[in-house]
């Protein structure tokens, strides 16, 4: 695990990335979600989907708290370098696509692990939250891991055992 250093950005910046990422992941994850036909593997995807609309509601939150005169827009592009989850198209792979939510997740963690930490004990739910949100991106790297191997042994038994499945 790797620290990030986002000292050079401003609170505001990073919060705005943070709510952004999550917006973009949520869409990713529904758009999956709608396109495969596996139940199981839908059902993770909506469940991740859920999972980062929560953080940025919780996220939009704190930036309403930290900033109350502020109009409240979700910049295009972010100075904070969070990868950014696009939607993919028909013909990308699923396992290209578990690959870049995995890393997108990774990254995530090590951005909610520094972005707790710019908040002191005076704001220590926040701090707690965000450093909650960063074991829970782990957790999300995860799933899509455990995915992206039963998958790949999926595709391998397809690729190299034809007759795995044919009986006597």
């Amino acid at each position: 695990m790797r620290e990030v250093d986002l000292k050079k950005y401003s609170l505001e910046d990073l919060l705005l990335a943070a709510m952004k990422s999550e917006i973009e992941s949520h869409l990713v994850y529904t758009t999956i979600a709608e396109q495969v036909k596996n139940g199981l593997l839908k059902d993770k995807l909506k469940f991740l989907a859920k999972e980062e609309e929560k953080h940025r509601i919780f996220v939009e939150q704190v930036y309403k708290a930290k900033f109350p005169k502020k109009k409240l827009t979700i910049p295009k592009t972010t100075p904070v370098p969070l990868p950014q989850l696009i939607i993919p198209d028909e013909d990308t792979p699923l396992g290209t696509i578990l690959k870049n939510a995995m890393y997108a997740e990774q990254a995530a963690h090590e951005f909610y692990q520094s972005l707790s930490k710019q908040f002191t004990k005076n704001d220590a739910m926040i701090r707690n939250t965000l450093s909650y949100f960063a074991d829970m991106e782990l957790q999300h790297y995860k799933i899509l891991e455990i995915e992206k191997e039963s998958m790949d042994r999926f595709e391998e038994a397809d690729v190299y055992w034809p007759m795995v499945h044919a009986g006597p």
